[in-house]
C-alpha cells in the first residue's frame, strides 16, 4: 500500500492532494491498473517524478512514464505480484532501477539513485504524503526525499537542480532541513550546490533556506576547503561517470562509483 492506504482516507487529519498529469489514455489506464496493483497486494510504496513535483510545486508537466519509489524488498515482491498480473517486467538495473511495460509505454520502480549513494528505505514511505494519482488513492514522496532523490541528477543529458529549486520555493522553505541534512549525509556538499543555485535564481528568497542550515553548509565547506584532506577520494564519476570517464580511463584516479554499486549489490535481497 502506499503511504494513503495505512491511514484513514476520510481522516480530515490528513490532507490528500489530487494530482493530475496530461496524459493519454494508455497511460492513465497502465498507471492505475498498477498502482491498483500495489494497494490490494499492500505493497508499501510512494509515487515520485512529475506527480510528487505536482505535488508539492504545483508544477504541471508532460511524463513519459510513472516512477514509484520502494524498497529494494518490496520491488522484487512487486515484480512477483505483476508479472502474475501478466505485466512484461524487466530488470535494468538491480542496483536501482525496474520497468513494468504493456506496449510502448511503461512504470519505473526505483529503489535508489544509479550511483547507489541514496537507497531507498522504509522511512521513505513512511513519510510520503497522501494523494490520489489516477484515480488511486495513493501517496507520493515527501518534499525532503524528493529533494533527496534529486541531488544526483546532475548529468549533461539531465540536470535537476531547477527541481530542487523548485521544491524549495513552492514548499517556500517550510521543509524539514534536518531531515534533508541527514539524507544528503556524507554528500552534503552536492546539497549546498543545489542550494548556492537556489539563492542564485531566487535571491530575495534565500531566507526560505534557514540561517542555520546555511552556516552549517558555509562553515563545513570552507573547514574543507582550508584544511583539505589528503586521503579524499576523487569522486567525479558518484555525479556522472561519463563526463569525468577520462579521469579513471586515462589519468588512473579511482572509480569510486565500482565500489558503491558493488557494495549496494552484496546487500541486495535475493531476487527469486
Amino acid at each position: 500500500m502506499g503511504k494513503a492506504a495505512k491511514r484513514d482516507k476520510n481522516s480530515d487529519a490528513v490532507e490528500t492532494c489530487s494530482c493530475m498529469i496530461p496524459i493519454s489514455k494508455e497511460q492513465h489506464e497502465l498507471f492505475h491498473e498498477v498502482l491498483s496493483i500495489f494497494e490490494e497486494s499492500g505493497i508499501f510504496y510512494a509515487v515520485a517524478g512529475a506527480y510528487a513535483l505536482h505535488a508539492h510545486t504545483g508544477i504541471c508537466r508532460d511524463t513519459k512514464d510513472l516512477d514509484i519509489f520502494l524498497t529494494p524488498e518490496n520491488a522484487q515482491l512487486a515484480m512477483r505480484r505483476l508479472r502474475e498480473r501478466g505485466f512484461e517486467c524487466e530488470t535494468c538495473d538491480p542496483v536501482w532501477l525496474y520497468k513494468v511495460h504493456r506496449q510502448s509505454y511503461f512504470v519505473d520502480l526505483i529503489t535508489g539513485m544509479s550511483n547507489a549513494v541514496l537507497t531507498v528505505e522504509d522511512s521513505w514511505i513512511d513519510r510520503a504524503k497522501p494523494a490520489v494519482v489516477e484515480g488511486v488513492h495513493s501517496s507520493v514522496l515527501a518534499a525532503e526525499e524528493l529533494l533527496a532523490s534529486k541531488l544526483f541528477v546532475t548529468r549533461r543529458e539531465r540536470f535537476d537542480g531547477a527541481d530542487i529549486a523548485h521544491v524549495i520555493y513552492g514548499t517556500r522553505g517550510r521543509l524539514e532541513w534536518q531531515r534533508i541534512l541527514a539524507l544528503a549525509g556524507e554528500s552534503w556538499e552536492m546539497l549546498l550546490w543545489a542550494l548556492v543555485l537556489f539563492r542564485y535564481v531566487y535571491p530575495s528568497q534565500a531566507g526560505y533556506v534557514p540561517r542555520d542550515v546555511w552556516q552549517q553548509l558555509i562553515s563545513r565547506f570552507q573547514e574543507a576547503v582550508l584544511h583539505p584532506d589528503p586521503s579524499s577520494q576523487f569522486r567525479g564519476s558518484l555525479v556522472d561517470d561519463k563526463m569525468f570517464a577520462i579521469d579513471v580511463k586515462e589519468w588512473g584516479l579511482a572509480n569510486l562509483l565500482l565500489d558503491f554499486r558493488n557494495r549496494r549489490l552484496r546487500a541486495l535481497p535475493m531476487s527469486e
